[in-house]
């Protein structure tokens, strides 16, 4: 079936750049997220390189009959109007499994935002362990996991070391990709 994953993408014009091994357990950050081809894609590349895809959506999405077929594809519903801990729900689903990888866009919607969901990141905190770096990249046709990262506890310093990773990344619509100005750690002579 990998096989099949992998001829799509070919026919479509895509290559798969992943240089590091997955560990068993970990967060996908998935970035840039401007168009539904993202989840399309996504999905394409990680069956084909034969892992079992698990992705945050939202719970609106989850009616007859697609509830069926997004739970079937590894969905796991976000309800945004209760007050239950998606952080601590996702927690105990990593510690139950010895693999589970779960994928996440960050920017949480494929519309422009200029700050970033952090559910991800103490997601990966509070269950230890770490982030995985996924790009799909439009202008080079290349999607895969390039980076990986593990979180120290400092969120803003680990954003930006997150977000940096991006820089370059070509978006389906790159005028819905937005990434902070790098900063420069300038020392005084």
């Amino acid at each position: 079936m990998r096989t099949c994953f992998h001829r799509i993408l070919k026919l479509c014009g895509w290559t798969i750049r992943t240089t590091i091994p997955s560990p068993p357990k970990s967060i996908i950050c998935v970035a840039p997220h401007t168009s539904n081809w993202d989840f399309i894609l996504g999905y394409l590349y990680y069956r084909a390189e034969g892992g079992e895809p698990h992705f945050l959506i939202k719970k609106s999405w989850f009616f007859f009959p697609m509830g069926i077929l997004f739970r079937r594809l590894g969905g796991v519903p976000v309800d945004r109007s209760r007050s239950t801990s998606l952080i601590a729900q996702m927690v105990q689903v990593f510690d139950a499994n010895e693999h589970y990888h779960l994928a996440v866009t960050p920017e949480g919607t494929r519309s422009l935002v200029k700050r970033w969901k952090m559910g991800f990141y103490h997601i990966a905190m509070k269950a230890g362990i770490p982030i995985q770096l996924a790009v799909i990249d439009y202008k080079k046709k290349e999607l895969g996991i390039n980076g990986i990262f593990y979180p120290t506890g400092n969120e803003a310093s680990d954003l930006e070391a997150i977000q940096n990773h991006f820089r370059g990344v070509t978006a389906r619509f790159p005028e819905k990709f937005y990434l902070p100005p790098e900063i420069k750690n300038e020392t005084k002579a």
